[in-house]
């Protein structure tokens, strides 16, 4: 049996089950599951590696991870990244909605999916921006969060002539 509210340590035996209770104050659920402060920071690095090495996989470009747990309460990380084009931005956020799915993370919320510019995946702990480049350095996220544009090939919107 686990008591509601503050607890001292103590445990428990009931069937055969070991039951721990500490004292803890209300217990928030993350996507993956975890409910202790060390089991959110243990799930936020378990799903951050998820999403970093499916965007590797997908060959993104410019991969930047930006911790926020000490400077805003959104989200643990942010990881903001670059397709070549717009199907492959589309295809990038695809992959990754459907393994953080497979991986249990419980509510995933794409926005951008249908222009493929932009796509957002807010995971919970983990908010991931995939952006065309030119999309990417006009908005600057990283900007934003005192860090510089990494070093990108220059996009030519203008074709023809020769090289």
């Amino acid at each position: 049996m686990v008591a509601s509210g503050p607890t001292r340590a103590k445990t428990a035996h009931r069937e055969g089950i070991e039951i721990r209770e500490r004292k803890t104050i209300q217990p928030t659920e993350t996507a993956f599951g975890a409910k202790e402060p060390h089991d959110i920071a243990i799930e936020a690095e378990r799903a951050l590696l998820l999403v970093t090495s499916s965007l590797e996989d997908d060959k993104a470009e410019n991969v930047v991870v930006i911790p926020l747990a000490e400077k805003s309460s959104i989200a643990d990380y942010m990881v903001i990244a670059s397709g070549r084009s717009q199907r492959q931005v589309g295809a990038m956020a695809e992959h990754l909605r459907e393994k953080l799915k497979a991986a249990g993370v419980k509510s995933i919320s794409v926005e951008g999916a249908q222009r493929c510019d932009w796509v957002l995946i807010d995971a919970g702990d983990i908010i991931v921006h995939i952006f065309r480049p030119e999309v990417r350095s006009f908005y600057n996220l990283e900007k934003m969060w005192g860090l510089n544009l990494p070093d990108e090939k220059p996009v030519s919107l203008v074709t023809g002539g020769s090289a």
